[in-house]
């Protein structure tokens, strides 16, 4: 389902995209020079030509190294492969944070002498990338390892319910199926039992990131990361409180039509209701509350196959990055799911899932592969620091805008078979039941937003009730009573993928708007039933408007020239809450 966002990226993966797609204003520069000196002016550009070509000799094979020593690890956790994963991190620190080619760097950034504005864009991207660096090499070495160990501890870690281990597949299965409230109280206590194992941890690591996070002049790790990504933390936090306001009252009574109907299933009262009984791990997706039974159409179908067939009616063809990826549950292995670019010169491009026939992997496949497919068209004609999506939360819109096919009756009759009787007679729970995913979503990114938010200001606070305090406030569940458990420190991403979350509801929006343009501007057909099945023509628009320009220009600009408008909410709020 929509809701269902885990790990696409390391930490170290993060920040080298962030980094990437920073844009701040030129007018934080030096003035500009009544006349420039033509000779200087071609100087300085050979000065970083040479600059970038001795640099990406060095920094490609290292992070190649390091993106596939995570991919390994990621599908066969040992101590061996994290021990080489973090040494390849290490590595990669080494060479960014070069105090002699950080001066170089700022030298020729701050010179304001580059003129063509390409070179320009380059050289402020490649000078953030050292900025962030800029710190003690042994903090940088200590915070790769320290994150390899707390990713090795998920990676191992497996609920045990009645003397039987589960994965994360089964524990989710047992959350939707069973109507037992002690046994659905029993998985979900036990899933959270990685709380403990992980929490100390994960709090060193938060103070370790505000520690550099001051060093480099901000307040602390959640601002940093934030501005580093061309964010201004006063138009989050205002767009998250617009969105609060937004979604609160439609989701409050909705959420009252849930507990009654699911209450009825578990035979307890509304008053009764605890958060095992929300069918997920962390309230992030819909309850099956509505009569369609999505996971009904996905039992006997081949995702897999599926997902090739889609995107090759769109001409987007991902066999080649089907074949690189891992797909299919193993022990030892990463239990959720990303997409990795190991190279982005070779577009060796992969995919973890753990694939199975339902309608939430159907969705999860579909997200993936559009992540995979906006880096394997990236221009080759782009400078490698370039090569990289206009922003993270571009890169979300167009998986997310995909991912919700899965759901979509038009969508299930042309790629899964569904009958047009089958289709009419599911439509209307359907589209209530994707609106119901949005809005339960929202409220969960509201929940992982303000807590990190609060938890990198203070880490040293009560975190186990600042967690409950904002779940009660945002997802409108209950704590149970007397618990004081770290239920905080078993969502993977607090650990894994800091500060990253809002973008998941920023890609929301922008799904919105993209699937609103390509349907009415390209397809010029009805929003409500475009499903892009056999359109080559969505294909063309997304590598030419999307893919392609990488992040030559700032988001919004090339949102603006995608999609005739700077980044909106009003189509996301046309389409699931109006």
């Amino acid at each position: 389902m929509i809701g269902y966002r885990l790990m696409k990226h390391s930490l170290k993966l993060l920040v080298m995209l962030s980094v990437a797609v920073i844009f701040f204003s030129f007018a934080t520069s030096c003035s500009k020079k009544e006349s420039i000196n033509q000779e200087e002016v071609k100087k300085m550009e050979k000065d970083f030509t040479d600059f970038v070509k001795a640099y990406e000799a060095k920094i490609k094979p290292a992070y190649k190294d390091m993106s596939l020593g995570y991919f390994e690890a990621s599908i066969n956790s040992s101590d061996e492969n994290w021990k080489k994963y973090a040494a390849f991190d290490m590595k990669l620190n080494e060479i960014l944070s070069n105090k002699a080619d950080f001066a170089q760097i700022e030298k020729i950034y701050k010179s304001n002498l580059l003129q063509d504005p390409l070179l320009k864009r380059h050289a402020y991207v490649l000078y953030l990338t050292f900025l962030s660096k800029h710190i003690d090499t042994a903090k940088l070495n200590l915070l790769s390892q320290m994150q390899s160990n707390i990713e090795q501890k998920y990676s191992n870690f497996r609920a045990e319910v009645g003397g039987k281990k589960l994965s994360d597949n089964e524990v989710e299965e047992i959350l939707k199926t069973e109507k037992d409230s002690k046994k659905l109280q029993a998985t979900w206590e036990a899933h959270k039992n990685i709380g403990p194992l992980v929490a100390a941890d994960i709090i060193a690591l938060v103070k370790l990131r505000n520690e550099i996070s001051k060093e480099l002049g901000f307040n602390n790790y959640h601002e940093m990361s934030l501005k580093l990504s061309d964010q201004d933390p006063i138009e989050i936090e205002k767009l998250f409180g617009e969105l609060d306001n937004l979604t609160r009252d439609a989701f409050s009574k909705e959420k009252t039509k849930m507990d009654n109907i699911l209450a009825k299933t578990y035979g307890i009262t509304t008053a009764e209701m605890m958060p095992w009984h929300y069918q997920n791990r962390f309230f992030q997706e819909a309850p099956k509350v509505y009569k369609v039974d999505l996971d009904s159409y996905y039992k006997d179908k081949d995702i897999v196959a599926t997902t090739i067939k889609y995107y090759k009616s769109l001409n987007l063809p991902i066999e080649d990055l089907v074949a690189k990826s891992d797909l299919f549950e193993k022990e030892k292995k990463n239990q959720h799911a990303y997409c990795i670019n190991i190279d982005r010169d070779a577009r060796d491009i992969r995919a973890l899932c753990n694939v199975k026939p339902t309608a939430r992997w159907m969705e999860t496949m579909l997200h993936e592969f559009g992540h995979a497919l906006y880096e394997k068209f990236l221009s080759q004609d782009l400078p490698w620091d370039l090569k990289s999506p206009a922003h993270i939360f571009t890169t979300e819109a167009i998986a997310m805008m995909f991912g919700r096919f899965a759901s979509k009756p038009e969508w299930m009759i042309e790629n899964i078979g569904m009958s047009k009787e089958e289709a009419t007679k599911v439509s209307q729970d359907c589209s209530n039941t994707l609106r119901l995913q949005q809005l339960v979503f929202s409220r969960w990114a509201q929940v992982m937003y303000n807590f990190e938010k609060s938890m990198y200001a203070n880490p040293d606070q009560d975190l186990n009730k600042l967690w409950w305090d904002i779940v009660e406030k945002y997802q409108m569940i209950k704590r149970p009573a007397g618990r004081n458990m770290p239920d905080w420190a078993t969502k993977i991403h607090i650990a894994t993928s800091p500060c990253y979350y809002h973008n998941y509801l920023l890609g929301e929006l922008l799904a919105s708007q993209l699937y609103y343009t390509l349907s009415t501007k390209i397809l010029k057909g009805d929003v409500k039933t475009a499903s892009f099945t056999n359109k080559t023509d969505i294909g063309k628009y997304l590598i030419d408007y999307i893919f392609k320009p990488g992040s030559k220009y700032y988001w919004n600009d090339m949102i603006e020239k995608a999609t005739g408008e700077k980044l909106t909410a009003k189509y996301y709020a046309q389409q699931f809450v109006n």
